[in-house]
C-alpha cells in the first residue's frame, strides 16, 4: 500500500492482524457502528442471535430514514423494535424525522482518524471528515458491535490531487462525476480513494462529503479526506471540536495511483441512465425538456445546497412543467432553513417540501411519469429504482437543478444569468440532539417489542460434499442488489424473508413465466442446489444483504460470474454461498439458465488461491477460480457467520 498517506496510518492505528500486502486480508477495529431501519432490523436480530448484552464498540447508533412511509403496519413494528432493540444493547436511536443517517453522523458523530462501519453502502460519506467509514452487510456490522474484527482487503490507495478552485455554478457534485468518468464504476474493488493537493482548501466538509458519498458507486472500500482546518471549522460549527485531530499524508506520501484533476478545468455535468458512470456534459444535454426535479438524498442535501437553492429561487417560480421535490437531509438543517426564512423562500416557489428521510431516492415515492426526464440530486440512477419501468433518471448538481427548474430543461446553470449564491460558512450550526434517545446504563430489563411481522434471520446448513446444482438465472454485467431486491414498495418486506424472497430478480420475470422464486423454490425442493450465473461487476450498489439471505432462503448455493463487487461479496460468504469467478471469462457463453452444473468433491476443492473444476450438463468441464481466504472459507463450510 501506498506509504505515509491518510488511509495507512488509520490502518496501522487500527490493525489488529494479518498481511500488510496487495490482495491480502487483514483485520482492523471498528470504532464506531451505524444502521438504518432498511437493514438494520435484519442486523439487530442477528446480534441477538450472537448473544451479547451490550455493544462493545465506543458508540454505535441505530438510524430510521429509510421505511417512512408507513402504508400498513411493517414499517413502525421495525421502528418500534429498532428502538426497544437499542435501549436493550447500549445502542443510541435516532427518532423518525432526526433525518438520514450519514447527513446525521456527519454533523453530530463523525471523528477524524476512527473507523465507522455501516450497514449501508453510502457510510463513505463521514470520509469527508477523515473518518475511515465504510459500509458493509448487516451480518459485519453485528459482528463489529460484538467487538469482532472487521476483515478487509489491504488496499491500494489512488491518490485524486485537486488542484485550483470551481468556476461559479462548478460544485463537488460535478467533481465527483468526473471521477466516475475517470474511474467507472467497476474494476475498483480492495481500493481506497484519498484525496490530497493545494485544491483542498477550497472545499468544505459539505462538498467533501458529496464526494466521500457518492464515491460508494466507484466500487471503492471507501474515500477519505484528510482532517485540516477545514475540518476543524466544521466540527467547531458543530459544537465538537474537542473530537478534532490533524490527519494529514505526509509531504512525500506515495500512493499506488494518482489522478490529477484541475478544479478549474471541470463543467457542469450528468449522470445519464441507468449508470452513475455514464457522464455527460450539459451542454451535450442542453435543450432536453425535463419533467420532474428532486434536491436531497444523503449526497446533496445538507445545509449549504440547500441555502444555494433556496437563495437562487427566491423570488423565481417554478418552470409550470416541472415538479420540484426537497428533501433535506436532516432536522438541523430544516430547523435552520426555517428560521432563517430559506424555507418559506423555497415554498414560495412552488418546490414541494418532502420528509426528511431517503424518501425518492429509494424508490419511497416520487416515481416520475412514463417516457418522462427526473433529474435528482442522488447518487444511483439505476435502471427502475425511480419506481417506474423503463425510467429516464440523470444524476446532477444542485446547481444543474436550479437551471432545469427554472427553465424546464436541461440548462448550462452558467448561462442562467444571475449571480452564483455566495454561501458563507456557518459559524455555528443549530445544536438539538432531542431526537437521538440515549440507551439505559443498564439494558438488561429493557422488553424488546416483536410485531408479528418481526421475523428471524433463516438458518442454512453446511456446504454440501457435491454441488448438483442447476442455473436458475442467467444474467449480464452490473447486475446491481436493487435488480437481485428491489426496493420501493417491497422495502417493508426486510423483516419477514419469506415474504422478501418472493420478489427476488423481480425485474427479470417475463409476463405468464414463472418468478426466479418459483424456479429455484421448485429445484430446492427437488434437492437439487440453486446457482445464478451472472457477468461483470455482479452486486454492485447498495449494501443490503438481503441480496444474499433471499437467494440462500431460496437453496441458491452457488454464484459464478466475471466479477464480484466487494460487499456482496462478503454477504454471501456471510449467508454460506459460495461467490466463484470464471478462470476464463469466455465461459461465461457455456452457460444458459436452465442447465445443469456440478462441483464435485467442493469441500475439498476450496482451499486459499485453489481452481475449481466445475462440470456442465453436456459433460464439459470449466475452471472456477475465488479470493476466498481460509476464514472465508471455513465459515461457507459450515453454511455462514452465524453458524460459527
Amino acid at each position: 500500500m501506498a506509504e505515509g498517506t491518510v488511509t495507512q496510518k488509520i490502518i496501522d492505528e487500527h490493525y489488529i492482524s494479518g498481511i500488510k500486502a496487495p490482495n491480502e486480508q487483514i483485520a482492523v477495529k471498528i470504532d464506531q457502528t451505524l444502521t438504518q431501519d432498511a437493514t438494520g432490523t435484519m442486523a439487530y436480530l442477528e446480534l441477538e442471535a450472537i448473544g451479547i448484552d451490550k455493544v462493545q464498540t465506543e458508540l454505535s447508533i441505530s438510524y430510521v430514514d429509510h421505511n417512512m412511509m408507513q402504508n400498513g403496519p411493517e414499517n413502525r413494528n421495525d421502528h418500534l423494535y429498532l428502538q426497544s432493540v437499542a435501549a436493550a444493547k447500549g445502542i443510541l436511536f435516532s427518532r423518525p424525522g432526526n433525518g438520514i443517517c450519514h447527513q446525521v453522523h456527519l454533523e453530530r458523530y463523525g471523528a477524524p482518524g476512527k473507523t465507522l462501519l455501516g450497514s449501508d453502502s453510502h457510510t463513505p460519506t463521514s470520509g469527508g471528515v477523515g473518518m475511515m467509514a465504510i459500509g458493509a452487510g448487516g451480518l459485519d456490522v453485528a459482528m463489529a458491535m460484538a467487538g469482532k474484527p472487521f476483515y478487509m482487503i489491504y488496499p491500494k490507495v489512488v491518490g485524486i490531487k485537486l488542484t485550483g478552485q470551481f468556476a461559479s455554478w462548478v460544485s463537488a457534485k460535478d467533481l465527483i462525476l468526473r471521477v466516475l468518468e475517470i474511474m467507472t464504476t467497476k474494476g475498483n474493488v480492495g481500493v481506497i480513494v484519498e484525496y490530497f493537493g493545494p485544491g483542498l482548501e477550497h472545499l468544505s466538509v459539505p462538498e467533501r462529503a458529496t464526494i466521500t458519498n457518492m464515491g460508494a458507486e466507484l466500487g471503492v472500500t471507501t474515500s477519505i479526506f484528510p482532517s485540516d482546518n477545514k475540518t476543524k471549522a466544521f466540527l467547531d460549527a458543530q459544537n465538537r471540536g474537542e473530537c478534532w485531530v490533524e490527519l494529514k499524508a505526509e509531504p512525500d506520501a506515495e500512493y499506488d495511483e494518482v489522478i490529477d484533476i484541475d478544479l478549474r478545468q471541470l463543467v457542469p455535468r450528468a449522470a445519464c441512465p441507468s449508470s452513475p458512470d455514464n457522464i455527460k456534459t450539459i451542454k451535450e444535454l442542453e435543450g432536453t425538456p425535463i419533467e420532474q426535479v428532486l434536491i436531497g438524498s444523503c449526497t446533496n442535501s445538507s445545509y449549504r445546497d440547500l441555502m444555494i437553492v433556496a437563495t437562487a429561487l427566491k423570488g423565481k417560480v417554478v418552470h409550470e412543467n416541472v415538479s420540484l421535490g426537497i428533501s433535506p437531509g436532516s432536522k438541523q438543517v430544516l430547523e435552520m432553513l426555517a428560521q432563517n426564512g430559506a424555507l418559506g423562500d423555497l415554498i414560495a416557489s412552488g418546490a414541494r417540501i418532502l420528509e426528511v428521510g431517503c424518501g425518492a431516492c429509494i424508490g419511497q415515492g416520487q416515481s416520475p411519469s412514463n417516457e418522462s426526464i427526473t433529474l435528482r440530486t442522488f447518487n444511483r440512477n439505476f435502471a427502475g429504482r425511480t419506481g417506474t419501468k423503463g425510467d429516464k433518471s440523470y444524476l446532477i448538481s444542485p446547481e444543474t437543478a436550479i437551471a432545469a427548474t427554472i427553465t424546464g430543461c436541461f440548462t448550462d446553470p452558467r448561462e442562467l444569468g444571475i449571480p452564483y449564491p455566495e454561501i458563507e460558512d456557518v459559524p455555528m450550526f443549530l445544536i438539538n440532539d432531542s431526537m437521538v434517545i440515549d440507551p439505559p446504563e443498564d439494558g438488561t430489563a429493557v422488553e424488546i417489542i416483536r410485531k408479528p411481522t418481526i421475523g428471524n434471520p433463516p438458518e442454512n446448513g453446511p456446504l454440501p460434499e457435491k454441488i448438483d446444482g442447476e442455473v436458475v438465472i442467467k444474467v449480464g454485467d452490473k447486475i446491481t442488489t436493487d435488480h437481485i431486491m428491489p426496493a420501493g414498495i417491497h422495502l417493508k418486506l426486510r423483516s419477514n424473508i419469506p415474504a422478501y424472497s418472493e420478489v427476488v430478480f423481480e425485474c427479470f420475470t417475463e409476463p405468464g413465466k414463472p418468478s426466479f422464486a418459483k424456479r429455484a423454490a421448485t429445484v430446492r425442493d427437488a434437492g437439487k442446489h440453486g446457482v445464478i450465473v451472472g457477468g461483470d461487476s455482479y452486486g454492485q450498489g447498495s449494501s443490503r444483504e438481503h441480496a444474499a439471505i433471499c437467494p440462500m432462503y431460496l437453496g441458491i448455493k452457488v454464484v459464478i460470474a466475471t466479477a464480484i463487487e466487494r460487499i456482496h461479496a462478503a454477504n454471501l460468504i456471510n449467508f454460506g454461498i459460495v461467490p466463484l469467478l470464471f478462470a476464463n471469462p469466455a465461459d461465461l457463453e457455456k452457460i444458459e439458465a436452465g442447465q445443469g452444473l456440478e462441483i464435485c468433491d467442493i469441500r475439498n476443492q476450496l482451499s486459499p488461491g485453489s481452481k475449481v473444476s466445475a462440470k456442465l450438463a453436456d459433460g464439459s468441464e470449466i475452471d472456477l477460480k475465488h479470493t476466498l481466504s481460509q476464514d472465508d472459507i471455513d465459515i461457507i463450510l459450515v453454511g455462514g457467520r452465524l453458524n460459527i
